[in-house]
C-alpha cells in the first residue's frame, strides 16, 4: 500500500464534508467506547493487567533478538518454515515464491494489518494467484477496491445501505437493509473459496517464543477455517509480536478484546503450533511463517521503542476526536488514529508523513485507553520536535509557537491579554455562545461548540478562590 500521509489535510477536509461517513463513524466509535467502558468497569483487575502487559512487552523488546531466536527455533522444530523479510519488497518476493512453490492458485486470507504494509495481495495477484479476503469487513472493502479504515473494523466507514448496494453491484444480490441477510450473502460466496483454497493466509496477534505458536484472536470463524482447511498455512507478522511464554498469553487475552470491542473474550482464540501431526483430524500439511522487520529494528534502537508494544486493539482510534471526525482513510496509510500518527512517520519516514503528528488535540485520551501503556501523547510531541529539527515546520508555525511560548512564560502579560480578550468577547458576543467565527477561525465553530465568554478569566477566579480558602 503506497503511503499518501502527506495528503492528510486534503483527505481530512474531504472526510469532514462526507455526511454519510460522519454518521457511520459516530455510530461505530460511540458503540466501541460504550462497550469498552462497560467491559473495563466489570473487570476490577484491568489496571493491574495493563501494568503486567506493559512490563512484559517492555522486557521482551529489551531482549527481542533472544526471544525471536527462540520462537524461530521452536516453530521450526514443530514443522514450520520461518522466513524473515528485511523490507516490504523482500516480503512480497518471499510470499509469492512460497505460493508458487506450493502450487497455490487460490488463497483465502483473514485480516492482517501486517500484510497491508507489504501490499501482500498485489504480490500474489501479480504472480497469477487469486487472493480472497475472508474477514467480512475486509471482504467488503476488497469488493469496493478500498483500504481498511480501522485496525479491527476495516469497513467501519460503510453503512449497511452502502454495503447492500455494493453486494448488489458486485455479487448480484438483492438489496436489503438487514445485517444478518448481508452476512448470509457473504457467507454463501465465501464458503466455496474456503473449500477450494490451496493456501490460507493469516496475521498473528501474538507469537509465543517458548512453543513456536502463532496465536489468532478473532470474532469470525474465517480465521480458523482459513488456517486448518487449506493444505498450506502462511502467517504474516511483525517481529514485535513475540511474547516470551505461553503463561504470558492470558494477560493479553484479558486486555485485547476488552480494549478492542468491549468483550470479555473474543469468539475465537486459536493457538496454532506447527503442522498437522499423525492422528490430527485437521491442520495444514505445510506451515510458513513470514516475519517482517520493515523498519522495526530501527525503531527498536531509538527513542520510540515503546510504540512496538502495540497489540493493535484500536482503542486509541475510537477515543481520538480526530479519528472520530475524519476516519482512517484520511491518514493515508495502513495505520490510522494516534497509533498511526506515531507509527506511520517511523515506518515510512517523517517527511512523507509530516502532517500526522499534528493530527492530534493532545487531549491524552489515547494514552489513557492504551492497554499496554504506550505514551502516545508524549511521542506525538516528540515527533513535532523532530519535525522542527528536520526543517519540516514552516516559518509561520515556528514564529507562532515562539510567540505563544513567550506569552505563557510571562504571567503578567498572559493576564493582561486574558483581560483584553474577555472584554472584547463580552462586547461582541453579549454573553451568548459563538455560533460562527470568520475565516481563518471558522474551522473551530464548524466542528465544535464555542461557549459564551466568561466574565472573568480562570486565573483570576483561581486566585480569588485561593484567597477565600486561605
Amino acid at each position: 500500500m503506497q503511503p499518501t500521509a502527506h495528503l492528510f489535510p486534503r483527505n481530512a477536509q474531504k472526510a469532514l464534508a462526507d455526511k454519510t461517513l460522519q454518521a457511520a463513524l459516530g455510530r461505530a466509535t460511540g458503540r466501541f467506547l460504550h462497550h469498552r467502558a462497560e467491559a473495563v468497569a466489570a473487570f476490577p483487575g484491568f489496571g493491574e493487567a495493563r501494568e503486567r502487559a506493559s512490563e512484559i512487552k517492555r522486557q521482551t523488546l529489551a531482549q527481542l533478538d533472544h526471544h525471536l531466536g527462540r520462537f524461530i527455533e521452536e516453530a521450526s522444530r514443530r514443522g514450520a518454515v520461518v522466513h524473515v523479510a528485511r523490507d516490504a519488497a523482500q516480503a512480497r518476493e518471499i510470499a509469492a515464491r512460497v505460493a508458487k512453490e506450493e502450487g497455490v492458485t487460490l488463497a483465502v486470507k483473514s485480516k492482517s494489518m501486517a500484510s497491508e504494509e507489504i501490499s501482500f495481495n498485489v504480490a500474489l495477484q501479480e504472480a497469477g494467484i487469486e487472493v480472497v479476503e475472508s474477514d467480512l469487513g475486509e471482504y467488503i472493502i476488497q469488493l469496493a477496491g478500498e483500504a481498511p479504515s480501522h485496525i479491527i473494523a476495516p469497513a467501519v466507514h460503510k453503512t449497511r445501505e452502502e454495503i447492500s448496494r455494493l453486494f448488489e453491484r458486485k455479487l448480484g444480490e438483492p438489496p436489503t437493509d438487514s445485517i444478518p441477510a448481508l452476512v448470509a450473502m457473504a457467507r454463501r460466496h465465501l464458503r466455496a473459496k474456503f473449500l477450494g483454497a490451496g493456501m490460507g493466509v493469516s496475521g498473528a496477534n501474538f507469537l509465543v517464543a517458548d512453543t513456536g505458536s502463532v496465536v489468532l484472536v478473532t470474532n469470525e470463524g474465517n480465521g480458523r477455517m482459513g488456517t486448518v482447511l487449506p493444505r498450506v498455512h502462511l502467517a504474516v507478522a511483525g517481529i514485535e509480536k513475540v511474547i516470551p511464554r505461553m503463561s504470558d498469553l492470558p494477560t493479553f487475552l484479558r486486555l485485547l478484546p476488552r480494549s478492542a470491542s468491549g468483550q470479555p473474550l473474543s469468539s475465537y482464540v486459536s493457538v496454532l503450533t506447527g503442522t498437522r501431526r499423525e492422528g490430527d483430524a485437521e491442520g495444514p500439511e505445510k506451515m510458513h511463517i513470514l516475519l517482517l522487520d520493515c523498519g522495526r529494528s530501527a525503531i527498536l534502537e531509538g527513542k520510540y521503542r515503546e510504540v512496538l508494544k502495540c497489540i493493535r486493539c484500536g482503542a486509541c482510534l475510537n477515543s481520538c476526536p480526530v479519528y472520530q471526525s475524519v476516519g482512517g482513510h484520511a491518514y493515508g496509510w495502513v495505520y490510522s488514529g494516534p497509533i498511526g500518527a506515531v507509527l506511520t512517520p517511523l515506518l515510512v519516514g517523517l517527511p512523507e508523513a509530516a502532517p500526522l503528528p499534528d493530527a492530534s488535540t493532545l487531549c491524552g485520551a489515547c494514552g489513557e485507553v492504551c492497554p499496554v501503556k504506550i505514551p502516545l501523547p508524549d511521542f506525538l510531541l516528540e515527533l513535532r520536535a523532530d519535525m522542527r529539527s528536520q526543517g519540516l515546520k514552516t516559518p509561520g508555525e515556528i514564529a507562532g509557537m515562539k510567540g505563544y511560548a513567550g506569552v505563557m512564560k510571562r504571567a503578567g502579560l498572559l493576564e493582561a491579554l486574558e483581560r483584553v480578550a474577555g472584554l472584547l468577547a463580552q462586547f461582541f458576543t453579549k454573553g451568548k455562545p459563538v455560533e460562527g467565527l470568520p475565516y481563518p477561525f471558522s474551522g473551530w465553530t464548524e466542528r465544535r461548540d464555542f461557549p459564551a465568554a466568561a466574565a472573568q478569566p480562570f486565573r483570576k477566579l483561581w486566585k480569588t478562590r485561593r484567597g477565600v480558602q486561605g
